[in-house]
């Protein structure tokens, strides 16, 4: 017997039926696709959402296994008899077992759904069982939470059963329609440009500026901000307290669904003390205190799924921006937003952002409204490391560092200290 002829003739086939698979994944996605648009398939898809609650717990049992029907199985028959085609046809040039997987994969879901339509096995619907959400929206596979906003946030996006793919192609991963979304550093040539992509893709905007005569569309709500000395944001408060400033802000954080932080400062050469502090206290610290307090807001079921925040780390975190303070303090943020997503109970999506022209960088090559259209439609398709820079070596570098970096957090630090060591933390910082 030849080992290796028969190695490779089980290798073909098992991409074969991994192949098939992911057709069958495509299929369905493409048949949900269609239940939103084509009249056919409206009616019999609409009864699938009317079936559920908003915490996901079923209307009553005659309504879901009438969906389950009309719905669930003629969906899982479409795959089972495309795939089913596929290796048929497969079949006639060679031996292509492997392609029948995806026929049996199918078959599996029409044999679940018809006994859900009679209502047993309904424990097999994972996309649908009740109750509060545990986890964030997964990235690549369709969790819970994922399939949550199909139904609750907006139904004409997050088409996707089981794997992303379908959704990443038609920018269909993330809606930003009705979302409310807050800008900070709006006055700035990136704010401007993401306030205009945002507000075309439907989404409502709070511009955070401490440029009170900067022009905005009058959609775009404007509200008074700065960075206080200690490198802590201030909104319409009379006092520098630590109580004040989260006073402060709260309500207005509460309201949002998306917090982009975007602000900055660049000092270029300047090495003193001064230029220390104030690149530190604006770009590290602020952004950092902004990011714990909008994590705070956090609170509901809902808010796991909706709730989102975006941070311009730049691809200083990776690459040289010659103007070391700005490199320095982007970099640490960077480091703090890696340790800081380990934990985080929504979405965190850094903005890796090469030299693109504004004011603080006038040398810069690429036009902000491109960096802001190329962000928008990244992030429409669920990437948590947005990208966008002319520098080929970040798209292999970041990526890279961030793995290493986050599984160097992951194992030498805890979401919680043990309490001992609270307990010294806590006595460290009085005597500071």
């Amino acid at each position: 017997m030849d080992f290796n002829l028969l190695f490779k003739a089980l290798f073909i086939q098992s991409v074969l039926g991994l192949g098939s698979v992911v057709v069958a994944e495509l299929v369905r996605d493409v048949y949900h696709v269609a239940g939103h648009y084509w009249q056919p398939l409206q009616s019999p898809h609409n009864l699938h959402h009317k079936a559920y609650r908003r915490d996901l717990s079923i209307v009553s049992l005659a309504a879901y296994q009438k969906a389950q029907w009309h719905n669930d199985v003629p969906e899982a028959l479409v795959m089972v008899i495309s795939t089913a085609l596929i290796a048929l046809a497969g079949g006639q040039f060679g031996a292509a077992y492997g392609l029948w997987a995806g026929c049996l994969y199918s078959l599996s879901f029409l044999i679940t759904a018809i006994a859900r339509s009679q209502g047993r096995l309904l424990q097999t619907d994972l996309t649908h069982k009740p109750g509060d959400l545990t986890e964030i929206p997964s990235q690549w596979s369709v969790n819970r939470t994922y399939h949550w906003r199909h139904h609750f946030d907006q139904g004409n996006a997050y088409f996707c059963g089981t794997l992303t793919f379908m959704d990443k192609i038609l920018g269909t991963s993330l809606s930003l329609k009705g979302k409310v979304v807050g800008v900070t550093g709006a006055s700035g040539a990136l704010g401007q440009a993401l306030i205009r992509q945002l507000s075309r893709q439907g989404a409502k905007v709070i511009a955070l500026t401490s440029h009170l005569d900067a022009a905005f569309p009058p959609e775009v709500e404007v509200i008074p901000w700065r960075i206080s000395p200690e490198g802590n944001p201030e909104a319409n408060s009379e006092s520098n307290s630590e109580a004040n400033l989260e006073a402060s802000l709260k309500d207005q954080l509460e309201r949002m669904d998306i917090l982009i932080l975007n602000h900055g400062v660049n000092v270029y050469g300047d090495r003193s003390f001064a230029a220390i502090q104030a690149s530190y206290a604006v770009n590290t610290f602020s952004t950092l205190k902004l990011t714990e307090l909008f994590l705070d807001t956090v609170t509901k079921s809902s808010h796991k799924a909706i709730k989102e925040l975006w941070i311009n780390t730049s691809e200083a975190e990776v690459n040289p921006a010659f103007s070391p303070l700005y490199e320095l303090s982007k970099r640490t943020l960077g480091d703090l937003i890696t340790l800081k997503r380990l934990d985080a109970p929504c979405i965190i999506r850094k903005l890796v952002l090469g030299p693109f022209k504004s004011k603080l960088n006038p040398y810069g090559v690429m036009t902000a409204q491109g960096v802001a259209w190329a962000i928008v439609e990244l992030a429409k398709r669920d990437f948590r490391d947005v990208i966008v820079t002319i520098n080929p070596l970040t798209y292999l570098l970041f990526p890279v560092k961030e793995l290493f970096q986050s599984l160097y957090f992951k194992l030498f630090t805890h979401s919680r200290a043990p309490q001992s060591k609270q307990g010294q933390t806590a006595q460290t910082l009085q005597k500071i």
